[in-house]
């Protein structure tokens, strides 16, 4: 089976406890053999004819081989491996791989962020690091020497996040790397990797948490450059595509399947239990569907005062939540509270002083905000995020021409920063060439300088900048070559000869 080097695919197929093999083959390089599925850059063939000597099949014994997610549709020319010999990797736990029960233990709080993004970077294989940790995902970022060892790093971090052991966590966990894991947080910040196709909001996720990790300083030059261009995908995808254009956020989503449950909003008594960024979205979006009973709660009152004063709600005080609760028609709730603040018998003694009316709730609170079996109370309809997911799904599926749109700008800004980073391997040794070349135009006036000195400073200048402008001539076409050959056998050989050529070291 021919192996794209730059692919990022790690593909986890082995059972630890299985006594039958794999179809894999154990390949070999001279006397160390490594397993292709675990080979962060296996060897590019340039004869596409090419077909790898066969091995003696041999099942992997480990329980923790790498898995991805679904594979990607776009690759570059070049793999962007940040032009140091490093490796750009994503691992983490999303909608698509986990359930929320799963997805609530790995979660991160704002709080607990920056003691997060100090674990990670103080462990021995991860030079740089960003961590998105939303409704729908928690992702590490890392720029890692050691792809295997930074791998076992984060996942180690996972399971002490989430008390889960290896193999309770296998199943959910995927890993990308290169230019697969650029591909992915292009997607992500896209909204197309979102519950929701195109939502808005995760765009605003990926900007806080890089500004996180930079004011941590363990986002570095490497996680800024790529950090720095989703934020530009994310915006080029809505503003050249209608990617966004009917859905602008889940807090939008949410209310969205509300009012297709309900029927109308108008009439309904409208609990809002949060005032962050989803409650605002939320309190906006029901303005917008007609709703005209609403209240807004949230353990900060002022935060809650100033977000119903500008929608038109009403402020209720956290400590009466029950009373809320009883009086209320739907509650739509999503604060940032960690834990569960409606459990069964709290709602179903919220209710027996309403006389057990119907209720719709719908909590897109990570973690979630009320315990699942108040779903399992007559008369309580309850939705969370996996419910809106599937709701959603209609509107993914009648959207795939612009998803295809998306993913062909992605296509096209993965070549763009893969060769940038390619780039940058050149940097150094041009800047070193420059300066050679800077340092002889300096010498070589100074040594002329008494057959200068009749001339004007008028001329002075002109023959100053005569001199630049040659020296740039002649490094141009060099510069340029050497840029674009970069992280190739072509590219060593002109570097090694323009050091022996101007004797740089």
């Amino acid at each position: 089976m021919n192996r794209s080097r730059r692919s990022g695919k790690h593909w986890c197929y082995c059972n630890a406890t299985s006594k039958r093999t794999t179809s894999r083959r154990l390949a070999c390089r001279g006397r160390h053999q490594v397993y292709p599925q675990l080979r962060v850059c296996c060897f590019e063939h340039s004869r596409r004819d090419f077909h790898p000597q066969r091995r003696p099949r041999c099942r992997a014994t480990n329980s923790w081989l790498l898995r991805t997610t679904e594979p990607r549709r776009y690759s570059s020319v070049r793999s962007a491996r940040n032009g140091s010999g490093m490796s750009i990797v994503v691992l983490g736990v999303n909608h698509r791989s986990a359930p929320l029960d799963v997805i609530e233990k790995v979660t991160i709080s704002s709080e607990a962020l920056a003691n997060a993004l100090q674990d990670l970077l103080a462990r021995d294989n991860i030079r740089e690091t960003v961590v998105l940790s939303t409704c729908n995902r928690t992702e590490v970022y890392v720029l890692a020497e050691k792809f295997h060892g930074a791998y076992a790093d984060v996942r180690d971090f996972f399971c002490e996040l989430s008390g889960l052991t290896p193999d309770e966590m296998h199943p959910h966990f995927y890993s990308q790397h290169d230019d697969a894991a650029v591909s992915h947080l292009f997607e992500v910040a896209s909204g197309l990797d979102s519950a929701v196709l195109g939502e808005t909001e995760i765009l605003g996720q990926v900007r806080t948490a890089w500004e996180r990790a930079r004011n941590e300083n363990t986002a570095r030059t490497s996680m800024n450059m790529l950090f720095r261009q989703a934020l530009e995908v994310g915006k080029r995808a809505r503003t050249e595509t209608s990617i966004s254009r009917s859905t602008a956020s889940v807090s939008h989503a949410a209310v969205d399947m509300a009012v297709d449950l309900l029927g109308t909003m108008s009439g309904a008594n409208v609990l809002v239990v949060g005032a962050g960024d989803m409650g605002a979205g939320i309190a906006k979006a029901l303005a917008g569907a007609g709703a005209k009973h609403v209240t807004v709660m949230n353990r900060s009152v002022e935060r809650a005062e100033e977000l119903a004063q500008s929608v038109g709600a009403v402020v209720g005080k956290f400590d009466q939540l029950s009373s809320a609760v009883a009086h209320a028609d739907v509650i739509l709730t999503c604060t940032g509270a960690g834990e569960v603040i409606m459990s069964r018998s709290f709602v179903d003694a919220a209710r027996a002083q309403a006389d057990n009316k119907q209720l719709l709730i719908v909590d897109i609170a990570m973690p979630r905000d009320v315990e699942h079996s108040v779903g399992e109370i007559a008369g309580v309809t309850l939705r969370d995020l996996h419910d809106l997911r599937d709701w959603a799904q209609a509107g993914i599926d009648a959207r795939q021409q612009e998803a295809n749109q998306v993913r062909q700008i992605i296509g096209e800004e993965v070549q763009r920063f893969t060769q940038e980073s390619i780039s940058r391997q050149a940097a150094p040794l041009v800047a070193e060439l420059h300066e050679r070349a800077e340092s002889i135009r300096r010498a070589e006036l100074e040594r002329f300088s008494s057959k200068l000195g009749a001339l004007t400073p008028e001329q002075r200048d002109a023959v100053e900048a005569l001199s630049k402008a040659v020296v740039a001539k002649l490094l141009h076409s060099p510069s340029v070559q050497l840029k674009n050959s970069a992280g190739t056998p072509q590219g060593e050989r002109i570097a090694a000869a323009l050091r022996d050529l101007f004797d740089i070291e």
